[in-house]
């Protein structure tokens, strides 16, 4: 895992550099979910306050940490980080890889607080400090607009 000023993301495909982005990982599949992941720094906060486990943010290894954001809240919604607009699918619940790389008890603490999968609707580059903003949908049907 490395922290980098900002990088490029690309529709379809990902963070420029990821391990997903090269077909690489122990998880990796094509699938939306697998573009970009998100937490909440208050989420390692959380966990290090209530029990005791301390992570830095890259080894929670999800792509972007927030800050002030409910992620929670952005499944099924659209939102710009930088230039790029993501779409959030499903939570990324910690899992046991995650206890065995960082040798802690992780999945108590992140149970519903891991984090956002999300897709990469229209890329562009994602710098330190860029604000995470939902958007208007307008890329996909949203049942209340359309509707339907």
């Amino acid at each position: 895992m490395s922290t980098v000023e900002q990088v490029r993301a690309v529709a379809a495909k990902g963070l420029e550099g990821d391990r997903y982005f090269l077909g690489l990982g122990s998880f990796w599949k094509p699938k939306p979910d697998y573009e970009v992941t998100l937490i909440e720094i208050e989420a390692l906060e959380a966990l290090e306050r209530d029990y005791g486990v301390a992570l830095v943010p890259a080894e929670a290894r999800r792509n972007i940490v927030t800050r002030g954001v409910a992620l929670n809240h952005l499944v099924g919604r659209e939102f710009q980080v930088g230039e790029a607009i993501l779409r959030g699918l499903r939570l990324c619940e910690p899992c046991a890889h995650l206890e065995r790389l960082t040798q802690r008890n992780v999945i108590p603490g992140l149970t519903h607080r891991g984090g956002l999968r999300a897709q990469i609707l229209i890329g562009g580059t994602i710098k330190v400090g860029d604000r995470v903003e939902q958007v208007a949908s307008q890329l996909t049907p949203h049942p209340a607009r359309d509707g339907w």
